[in-house]
C-alpha cells in the first residue's frame, strides 16, 4: 500500500533513476483507461504463476484481468500500456475463496502481470529495470469510439490481442482502487503498488460490441488453455484516470525444487535501453477487423 506520509513528503520533488527523470509522485492525472475481467480455469492459470503465487478463486473460477491505459501526462511522455494478468494471492498455500477480496493485505492479493507491453523505449527501461514489471515495446493503440473503447496489441508483426469494451453512456461511478502488481524479472518476484481514482462507466456480463480477440503469437498461447468465459464478468471505461505508482518495490528470489536455468529476462535486457519516446507503427486493425467478422472456433471470447 502506498504510504500517504511519504507521498505528501515527496510531492513536487524530483528524482533521476537510471537516467530517467521523475517528478514525484510518479503518476498521471487525466489518462483514459479500459478494464475487463473474464472468468478462467484456475488450474490453467496456475501453470504460468510462480510457485509463490496462487490463483484467486471466485465461485470456483479464476479471473483474467486486462487493463489498458493511454497515458497522456507523465514525466516520461505519452504512451499506451496494455496489462494482461491473473488475480492471485501470495503465500505458502492457496487462500480460501472470496476472503482475499475482503482482506487483501492479509493474503497478499494482487495481479500477477504476465505481460505488460508499452509503446515507448523509456517506459520499458523504467518499468522493467526499476519496478521489475515485464514490459516490452510493442505496437499498441487506444481507440475511443462513440459506443466502444478498444485497444490492440501486435508484436513482431503478429496479432497478440485485441480488446473491445462497451462505452457506457454515463460515467459517474467512483473508482477508488489501491492495488498490488506482481512481476518476474532477473529470477526474482517483484511487488509494486498503485492507487487509481476517477469516474467510470461499468457494464456487467458483457454488452454490445464487447469482444476479446486472441491472435496466433506465442505470447497468448497459454491463454487459449484457460477456458476463458464466453462473456466478461465486468468491463469498465475510465475517461480520465488519476493514478499514482509507488516508488517502493519489494522483491523475493524465485525458488524451485531443482536447479533452475537462467531467467528469461536479465539485466542485459535493460542495460542498453535508451530514453526514446518514439512509437512503433500502429497495430494492423484491418486484420483484426477481418477476424472479428469471421472468427475461428477459439479465436475469440466475449462477443456481444
Amino acid at each position: 500500500m502506498i504510504s500517504p506520509g511519504r507521498r505528501r513528503r515527496t510531492a513536487g520533488r524530483f528524482a533521476n533513476v537510471d537516467g530517467i527523470p521523475f517528478r514525484m509522485p510518479v503518476g498521471t492525472r487525466g489518462s483514459p483507461a479500459l478494464l475487463a475481467a473474464y472468468p478462467i480455469d484456475p488450474e490453467g492459470a496456475r501453470a504460468v504463476l510462480p510457485r509463490e503465487l496462487h490463483p484467486c478463486r471466485i465461485r470456483g473460477r479464476g479471473l483474467l484481468l486486462i487493463a489498458v491505459v493511454d497515458y497522456q501526462d507523465t514525466t516520461i511522455g505519452t504512451y499506451v500500456e496494455f496489462c494482461i494478468g491473473v488475480l492471485c494471492t501470495r503465500g505458502d498455500r492457496p487462500a480460501p475463496p472470496l476472503l482475499p477480496l475482503l482482506l487483501g493485505p492479509v493474503f497478499g492479493t494482487g495481479v500477477y502481470i504476465y505481460d505488460l507491453p508499452v509503446s515507448t523505449e523509456i517506459s520499458v527501461k523504467g518499468g522493467l529495470g526499476i519496478w521489475g514489471m515485464p514490459k516490452r515495446r510493442a505496437s499498441l493503440d487506444f481507440v475511443v469510439g462513440d459506443t466502444t473503447v478498444s485497444s490492440q496489441y501486435d508484436l513482431d508483426g503478429q496479432l497478440v490481442m485485441r480488446i473491445d469494451v462497451p462505452r457506457p453512456a454515463l460515467t459517474r461511478l467512483p473508482l477508488r482502487f489501491n492495488g498490488v502488481g506482481y512481476g518476474c524479472f532477473r529470477g526474482m518476484l517483484a511487488k509494486s503498488s498503485i492507487s487509481m481514482r476517477g469516474r467510470m462507466g461499468v457494464t456487467f456480463g458483457g454488452g454490445p460490441g464487447g469482444r476479446l480477440l486472441l491472435g496466433d503469437h506465442e505470447r497468448v498461447a497459454w491463454m487459449k488453455q484457460l477456458d476463458i468465459g464466453s462473456r466478461p464478468l465486468v468491463t469498465a471505461f475510465v475517461p480520465a484516470m488519476r493514478g499514482v505508482l509507488d516508488d517502493h518495490v519489494e522483491t523475493w528470489f524465485l525458488t524451485s525444487d531443482t536447479v533452475p536455468g537462467p531467467p528469461e529476462d536479465g539485466l542485459e535486457s535493460v542495460v542498453g535501453l535508451g530514453l526514446g519516446q518514439g512509437r512503433l507503427p500502429p497495430p494492423d486493425r484491418v486484420r483484426s477487423d477481418r477476424l472479428l467478422r469471421a472468427p475461428g472456433p477459439r479465436e475469440y471470447a466475449g462477443s456481444g
